[in-house]
C-alpha cells in the first residue's frame, strides 16, 4: 500500500547540471568538477598519509623524489630483505623496527650522529665553517629524528638549530639558508604523564569512532611496508611552519608520480595544498592533477586495495564528489553562514573532515539525494505510520512514560483524532497501536518490501503527515522541526550505507535511549559544577519506539542492517534550551571555509571583538570542563566529534557553553569500578559499553582533538595568526587548569591520562579500504587502530 508522500517526484533539483551557479568570475561546469576534485584529492592524500595507507617521501616540486630520500628507502628495503622479510610479509599493518647504519666516519673519528631518546643538541655554525659537527674524543652529538624520515637540515652561518628526533634514523647536515621546522612550544602547567597503553602497534578492536560507528575488525595483509613507529617516550613530531610547506611525492603503480606540497601538524597530521598537486608521467613534465578517481585506480597496488573493494570505493567517491560540486554551486559566504540558525546551517556543511568517502549514501539515487540530502535544504512533511503493539515497543523518560503523553506534546489534537479515525475506518482499535513518523525513502525501499505481510494484515498502517515541516540534518536521518522548533527532533532509521555504517536504529540502544538519557542527565543535575557553572546541555533522547521484524530479529547471524529497519527516537530540541541572545552552531561549522577561503571561525572571532587567543580560551573553556568532569569524576565518556558537539555562543559570538547530542550512542564507562557507578540502573549498565581507563581517553582524543582540533589548529594559524604550538598549549592549559582546581581527583588524572607522550592512532579510512570493506557483518564494525602518534598535549 503506497504512501502518497513516500515517493518524491522528479524535479529540477535532481539534475546536478541545473543547480544554480553563484556569481563568480568563472563558473564553467568543468571548472566546478576540477575544483571539487582537487580539494577531494588533497584531502585523500592528507588522510591516507596520516593513516599510513600511503607513505609520501620528500621530493622536488615536480614530484621527483629527493636523492637522499631515495637512498634511504633503498637502504631500508635492503635491511628488511636481509632480515628475511618478504614483500608479502611486509604488510602495512605490521610494524618493523628498521635499523639505520651509522653515518660514514673518517678513520679514527667518533661517529657524529647517535640517536639517544630524550636528548637534543644545539648545533652552532660560525661563518665560513665547513664541518658542521666537530666532536671531541669520546663525545657524542645527540640527535633524534622523526620516524621514517631523513631530512636535510641546512644551517645558515651564525644560526643555531635545535634538532630533535627518533633513535635509528640519520640526519644529513649542510651549510645553507635554514628551512626551520620547530617543534611545539612547551605549554605551561604540570602533570604526571603516563605511557601510552601497552599492546601491539596495530590491533583490530573496538575504538571510539568520530564517524559515529564503533567496530571490531580482523586485520588483512596488504603487501606494503609500513613506516616504523617511534618508542612510547619519543617526543612530539615538529610541525612545519605556515607557508607553502614542503614538497612530497607518491609513486603510482605505472611508474608515474604524484607531487604535492604539504605541512605536517599535530598528531602526525598532513595539510595538503590542493593547488600544488601534480602528476608526472614517465619521461614527461609535471602537470596539474585534480582527479581523485584516477588516483585511486592508478595507485591501487600502492594503496593495497582489492578489486572488489575498489569498485565500491569508486562508487562511494563518485557520490561524494557529486555532492561536493552541488555544495560548491550553492555556497554562500562565511558571513552569511554565521547569520544562519542552527538547523539551517547544517545544510551547508561539507561532511566529515577526516573521512574521505563522507557523502557516499549508498542506496540513494540522484533523485533521492536531491530530495533528502542535507544540502538539498528542503523542509519535508514526514508521513506517519501506526504499528501494532505486538511488533512495536515504547520507552520514555519520566513525564513521557506513556506514549499518549508524548503524542500530547508532539501532535495536535486534530492530528491525533485523524490518526485514530484512519484506524477505526479499517476496524482497528487505536489503543492497540503506536504512532511514529517514517522516512519516505525507508517506507518505499524497506518497509513495504520487507514488512509486506504486516502491512497487508493491518499491523502496520500508513497515516497522513502531521503537517509540520522538518529539515534533515548532517546525519541525514535526523530531522529538526522548523514549523514548531519547540517540538522534538526525530531520528529515523535510513537503510543507506554512509560513513562506515548502515544508518539504521539498533534495537537494544533504541530501547535503552531514554534510560541512558535519564542517568546522564541525572549525573549533571546533581552536580553543581556541570549544571550551574558549565551549564552543559545534554539533548536527551527522551522517547523511542522500536519495531521488530518478525523474521530478521530472530536471526542472530543476519547482517546487522536488517535488524535496524524501523523505529523512531524523539530527542529534546535545542532552541528552547538557549538563553535570550544565545545561538548555537555545531563544532564542525568552525572548520567550514567559504569559496573565498574565509573560515567561519575567522568571521566569528572578528564579530566578537576579542583577540584570537582570548576567543580560543573561551572556546576551550566552554568545551573541555564538562567533558573532563564526566571523564575524571564519573568515569564516563562520549564522542564529542564535530556533529555531536554543539558550541553555544553569546550575543557577541563568544563561546560560552557546550551542548551535546547523540551522546546515547557513544556513552562508554570505565571498566575499572568506581563508586560513582554504584547507582547506575541495571538496564543502563547492561547496554553501556565498557573500556579500560587508558582507552577511554581515546574518545576525547579521537573525537575532539584529532577529529576536530587537528583541522582547526592550522586554520587558526593561517587565518587568526595563532601558531599551532600555541593553540595546543592553550588546550593543555585548560586541562591542567581543571586538574589543579580539583586536586582530590589527582589519582584519576593518572588513570584517565590525556597527557601521555603518545596515543594510539585511530584510522577511519583504513576501515573501508583494508579492514571491513563493504562486506556484511552480524555486528556493527569497529574502527581500526594503527600504531601510535605523538600527543601534542604531552609536556616532557
Amino acid at each position: 500500500m503506497p504512501n502518497p508522500s513516500a515517493t518524491p517526484q522528479p524535479g529540477p533539483a535532481a539534475e546536478l547540471s541545473d543547480a544554480p551557479c553563484p556569481p563568480r568570475p568563472s563558473c564553467r561546469k568543468e571548472d566546478a568538477w576540477s575544483r571539487a576534485g582537487g580539494r577531494l584529492l588533497a584531502k585523500m592524500l592528507a588522510e591516507f598519509a596520516y593513516e599510513e595507507i600511503i607513505l609520501p617521501t620528500p621530493g622536488e616540486p615536480d614530484g621527483t623524489p629527493a636523492e637522499e630520500t631515495r637512498e634511504a628507502e633503498e637502504t631500508r628495503e635492503a635491511e628488511e630483505t636481509s632480515g628475511g622479510v618478504s614483500p608479502a610479509e611486509a604488510t602495512r599493518d605490521s610494524v618493523t623496527s628498521a635499523e639505520t647504519s651509522p653515518p660514514d666516519v673518517a678513520p679514527g673519528e667518533t661517529p657524529l650522529l647517535e640517536a639517544v631518546r630524550g636528548d637534543t643538541a644545539l648545533l652552532e655554525v660560525a661563518p665560513d665553517d665547513t664541518a658542521l659537527l666537530e666532536v671531541a674524543p669520546d663525545d657524542t652529538a645527540l640527535l633524534e629524528l622523526t620516524p621514517g624520515e631523513t631530512p636535510l637540515l641546512e644551517v645558515a652561518p651564525g644560526d643555531t638549530a635545535l634538532l630533535e628526533v627518533t633513535a635509528g634514523d640519520t640526519a644529513l647536515l649542510a651549510t645553507a639558508p635554514l628551512e626551520t621546522a620547530p617543534g611545539h612550544a612547551a605549554p605551561s602547567g604540570a602533570s604526571t604523564p603516563q605511557t601510552a597503553p601497552a599492546g601491539a602497534e596495530h590491533r583490530a578492536g573496538r575504538a571510539p569512532d568520530p564517524a559515529g560507528s564503533p567496530e571490531t575488525i580482523e586485520p588483512p595483509t596488504p603487501a606494503v611496508r609500513p613506516a616504523p613507529h617511534p618508542p612510547a617516550d619519543a617526543r612530539p613530531e615538529p610541525t612545519i611552519p605556515s607557508g607553502e610547506g614542503r614538497s612530497f611525492c607518491v609513486g603510482l603503480d605505472d611508474g608515474a608520480r604524484i607531487g604535492f606540497r604539504a605541512r605536517r601538524g599535530a598528531y602526525g597530521g598532513w595539510r595538503v595544498d590542493p593547488g600544488s598537486v601534480t602528476l608526472t608521467e614517465p619521461e614527461r613534465e609535471a602537470k596539474p592533477f585534480a582527479d581523485p578517481l584516477s588516483f585511486l585506480v592508478r595507485a591501487r597496488r600502492t594503496l593495497g586495495v582489492d578489486g572488489i573493494t575498489l569498485g565500491h570505493v569508486i562508487r562511494e567517491l563518485s557520490h561524494t564528489l557529486a555532492a561536493d560540486v552541488r555544495l560548491d554551486r550553492t555556497a554562500v559566504s562565511a558571513a552569511d553562514l554565521a547569520d544562519l540558525g542552527y538547523a539551517e546551517l547544517e545544510g551547508h556543511q561539507t561532511g566529515h573532515p577526516w573521512l574521505v568517502l563522507n557523502k557516499g549514501r549508498l542506496g540513494f539515487s540522484a533523485n533521492d539525494t536531491a530530495h533528502w540530502a542535507p544540502e538539498s535544504r528542503r523542509p519535508t512533511a514526514l508521513p506517519w505510520i501506526a504499528v501494532h503493539t505486538s511488533l512495536a515497543t515504547y520507552r520514555g523518560v519520566s513525564g513521557l512514560d506513556t506514549a499518549d503523553r508524548l503524542y500530547a506534546q508532539e501532535l495536535a489534537g486534530t492530528v491525533r483524532e485523524t490518526f485514530a479515525d484512519v484506524l477505526r475506518a479499517r476496524g482497528l482499535e487505536p489503543r492497540e497501536y503506536l504512532y511514529l513518523p517514517v522516512h519516505p525513502w525507508q517506507w518505499d525501499e524497506v518497509v513495504l518490501p520487507l514488512f509486506g505481510s504486516s502491512v497487508a494484515t493491518g499491523k502496520i498502517v500508513p497515516l497522513p503527515t502531521d503537517g509540520d515541516l522538518r529539515l534533515p540534518q548532517q546525519s541525514i536521518r535526523t530531522f529538526c522541526n522548523v514549523t514548531r522548533p519547540a517540538r522534538h527532533t526525530v531520528k529515523l532509521p535510513l537503510s543507506i550505507l554512509n560513513t562506515l555504517v548502515w544508518r539504521g536504529l539498533p534495537t537494544e540502544r533504541t530501547l535503552a535511549a531514554p534510560s541512558v538519557t535519564a542517568w546522564m542527565q541525572g549525573l549533571r543535575d546533581a552536580d553543581p559544577f556541570l549544571k550551574d557553572e558549565c551549564g552543559v546541555i545534554l539533548l536527551g533522547e527522551v522517547a523511542s519506539v522500536t519495531v521488530q521484524h518478525p523474521v530478521y530479529d530472530a536471526l542472530p547471524e543476519a547482517p546487522y542492517q536488517y535488524k535496524e529497519l524501523l523505529g523512531a527516537i524523539w530527542r529534546e530540541p535545542l532552541p528552547p534550551q538557549l538563553a535570550v541572545g544565545e545561538r548555537a552552531r555545531t563544532l564542525a561549522a568552525l572548520l567550514h571555509t567559504d569559496q573565498d577561503g574565509r573560515a567561519v571561525t575567522a568571521e566569528l572571532v572578528a564579530r566578537s571583538g576579542l583577540p584570537p587567543r582570548v576567543w580560543l580560551r573561551h572556546l576551550f573553556a566552554a568545551l573541555l570542563p564538562p567533558l573532563l568532569r564526566y571523564l575524571y569524576h564519573y568515569g564516563v565518556v562520549f564522542s564529542p566529534h564535530g556533529e555531536n558537539a554543539i558550541v553555544v555562543f553569546d550575543e557577541q559570538d563568544v563561546p560560552v557553553r557546550l551542548a551535546v547530542k547523540d551522546f546515547v550512542d557513544d556513552v562508554n564507562v570505565s571498566a575499572k569500578p568506581l563508586p560513582e557507578h554504584d547507582l547506575m540502573p541495571g538496564d543502563v549498565r547492561s547496554v553501556l559499553l565498557t573500556e579500560p581507563p587508558a582507552f577511554l581517553t581515546q574518545f576525547i582524543h579521537s573525537g575532539l582533538f584529532v577529529g576536530v582540533f587537528r583541522y582547526l589548529a592550522p586554520l587558526c594559524e593561517e587565518q587568526l595568526g595563532v601558531p599551532e604550538a600555541e593553540f595546543w598549549s592553550l588546550v593543555r592549559a585548560e586541562i591542567v587548569r581543571h586538574q589543579e582546581r580539583f586536586p582530590r581527583l589527582k589519582d584519576r588524572y593518572a588513570v584517565f591520562d590525556l597527557l601521555t607522550p603518545r596515543i594510539e592512532r585511530l584510522c577511519l579510512n583504513r576501515n573501508r579500504l583494508h579492514l571491513d570493506g563493504y562486506r556484511d557483518r552480524a555486528q556493527r564494525p569497529h574502527a581500526a587502530v594503527h600504531g601510535t602518534v605523538a600527543n601534542p598535549l604531552y609536556l616532557p
